[in-house]
């Protein structure tokens, strides 16, 4: 099945707009997880090599790739999809929706893991708060956010810590932890959140060189993260929406459309239609 169009806005569409291509930037843990699944990244000499067209805009967040789709007609992006709203439209992905169901149900295949990193012993506080986010009270703030909860949870009970714990990291991940942030603060008002949003790589940095208590990715954590003694848990399982303008009458795609768009191989919205 290839590019599939609503009747309603196609006559205004101009299908032979170059095609605007919006990528994350270099360390952006939704980029690395985009460019493996869609196979955007390609194994050359033993290094694996992203293929992401020299062409695509890079934006720096979450919110700025929604803002840069939504104000370009002709642009295509990608977003977590507990970050997904009305200002883009998700597409498709071979005759799948960007949904929590069709990721449970095996059809919509494009999800990455939500990681939190930490390093070595833990402070009580941030212990306390890790015992949230994994209990059942914290995985149904996931799900209450469009998320996929994970594990076994099990009721929270507090240890009874006091202070301050700094989570730095991923501006995926970030929308998410503010809300347990919110709710944890609830049960125990006597520890502070603070939310420190940059990438997951950032993230992962400062959590190995203690600038911050716990780190956020939206990805698996690399060997060398690792071996510098960083630990992940999966806090939650997020969809990756392939999004484009609301005003872009196309509602479908193929993998290997997204992923010849996004190496540059086709250049424009009639390509597509071939």
């Amino acid at each position: 099945m290839g590019l599939t169009v609503c009747g309603a806005s196609a006559a205004d569409f101009d299908s032979s707009e170059d095609i605007t291509v919006v990528s994350r930037e270099d360390g952006s843990g939704t980029r690395g997880a985009f460019i493996e699944l869609f196979g955007i990244q390609e194994e050359q000499d033993g290094e694996k090599v992203d293929m992401t067209t020299d062409e695509a805009n890079i934006t720096n967040s979450t919110s700025v790739m929604m803002t840069t789709v939504a104000d370009d007609e002709y642009a295509i992006g990608y977003i977590s999809l507990g970050s997904l709203d009305d200002s883009v439209k998700a597409v498709r992905i071979d005759g799948a929706e960007a949904t929590v169901d069709d990721i449970n149900d095996g059809t919509y295949k494009i999800f990455r893991p939500f990681n939190i990193a930490t390093k070595g012993d833990v402070s009580d506080a941030a212990q306390d708060f890790i015992n949230y986010i994994m209990s059942k009270d914290g995985q149904a703030v996931v799900e209450e956010n469009k998320y996929i909860a994970v594990g076994e949870p099990e009721d929270y009970t507090s240890n009874g810590a006091e202070g301050k714990v700094v989570v730095a990291g991923s501006s995926s991940v970030s929308p998410v932890m503010q809300k347990l942030k919110e709710a944890y603060e609830k049960v125990n008002d006597k520890v502070e959140i603070e939310i420190q949003t940059s990438d997951s790589t950032t993230g992962m940095q400062n959590t190995i060189d203690g600038i911050c208590d716990i780190g956020m990715a939206s990805r698996e954590l690399k060997d060398s993260e690792t071996e510098a003694g960083l630990t992940a848990t999966v806090i939650a399982n997020d969809g990756i929406a392939v999004v484009v303008n609301n005003d872009n009458p196309i509602d479908e795609l193929t993998s290997d459309q997204v992923k010849s768009v996004f190496t540059g191989e086709t250049t424009t919205w009639a390509d597509l239609e071939k």
